[in-house]
């Protein structure tokens, strides 16, 4: 069969590929346009509203006539219901700044928006989940998950040596890519699991665990091989993080934190920079994710270590704080108690 010959000039699909792009950016641009617009008419609409309301002392039901009125003058327009317009008069009066809202709510659906004031009534912590937002690019059901997870309490609060054992331009940075606890919750591990069972899990639901580690992770791989001089050592998990430019080893532990383990952290990291960084990556960074941990005991084994490395807690669905453990009764207790509850209960009343 013979080859025909293209009827199109050379270089055609390169210079149409490009049109693709730059047609496709343009779209996303006007979006983007649109969007930012839509936004600050939203907070002018219940900026005036709200001014109206505290000069004039318009009622709530001035809202439900301004809805009608709104729809019967643009019929067939959406986003004006009474509800809608008591979102916007609560973005005004929650953003009374409008630079705010230009700069970082405007690039944010609106719908992020009402999620923001429908989870959240701290002014600091909105601000935030917007920044990161906008930032990480979350849809709104991600944006949901991490409020509801209380990412804003967990990001950047592990317990690190990075201030030790990292640049001072860089330890920053990568100290905020860690958090104090991670939510495990979508593994739904069966009650007495192992560190393999936990392993084996996260592995099997490497997106959501992706997602909740953070932006810029990649996975490498788990039980990664390394030989030294013969002998043969095995990294839980693996990964590289694109925007850190390192790699980073993660050990998993299912018991409460111990000493050694920061040492062996520091031997696979040593052995990382030296057989698989090269000389475009930074410092290799470990990650110690166990059960629970004493906040004392993680410093003193961090203390003087030579490696970048971090302890972190995770929790699973139906896991709770150790201090509320200590303070249930035991099993034993809880029965002996019951024994005697059903004991007084059969007992004659005087």
């Amino acid at each position: 069969m013979t080859h025909q010959p293209s009827l199109f000039p050379q270089g055609y699909d390169a210079f149409f590929k490009r049109l693709k792009e730059r047609i496709q950016s343009a779209r996303i641009k006007a979006a983007w346009s649109v969007n930012k617009e839509l936004i600050i008419l939203y907070w002018e609409i219940g900026n005036d509203i709200l001014e109206r309301q505290n000069r004039e002392k318009w009622g709530s039901k001035v809202i439900t006539r301004l809805s009608k009125d709104i729809r019967q003058a643009f019929p067939g327009t959406k986003g004006f219901s009474p509800r809608n317009l008591g979102y916007m008069k609560s973005f005004a009066e929650s953003y009374p700044d409008i630079k705010i809202v230009q700069e970082v709510l405007a690039q944010m659906p609106w719908y992020q928006n009402c999620a923001l004031l429908d989870k959240l009534s701290n002014y600091e912590e909105r601000l935030w989940y917007a920044h990161m937002t906008v930032k990480e690019g979350w849809s709104r059901n991600v944006l949901v998950a991490q409020i509801e997870t209380n990412l804003y309490a967990r990001q950047g609060k592990a317990i690190t040596n990075f201030r030790e054992t990292l640049p001072e331009d860089s330890s920053e940075a990568t100290q905020q890519v860690l958090k104090s606890e991670y939510n495990l919750e979508f593994l739904q591990l069966e009650p007495n699991y192992k560190e393999r069972d936990l392993e084996q899990a996260l592995i099997s639901h490497m997106r959501d665990f992706l997602l909740e580690l953070g932006t810029g992770f990649a996975f490498v791989g788990n039980q990664h091989r390394l030989d030294v001089s013969g002998d043969e050592f095995f990294i839980d998990l693996l990964f590289y993080h694109v925007k850190l430019k390192c790699y980073v080893v993660i050990e998993i532990k299912t018991t409460e934190f111990r000493p050694e383990y920061s040492g062996k952290l520091n031997f696979y990291i040593n052995v990382v920079d030296d057989q698989l960084r090269d000389e475009t990556d930074n410092p290799t960074i470990g990650i110690v994710l166990c059960g629970d941990k004493n906040q004392a005991v993680v410093e003193y084994s961090l203390k003087g270590m030579s490696q970048p490395m971090g302890v972190t807690t995770y929790r699973l669905k139906d896991s709770l704080p150790e201090a509320v453990k200590r303070a249930l009764p035991s099993p034993e207790v809880l029965a002996e108690e019951l024994k005697t509850a059903a004991s007084e209960a059969k007992e004659p009343k005087p």
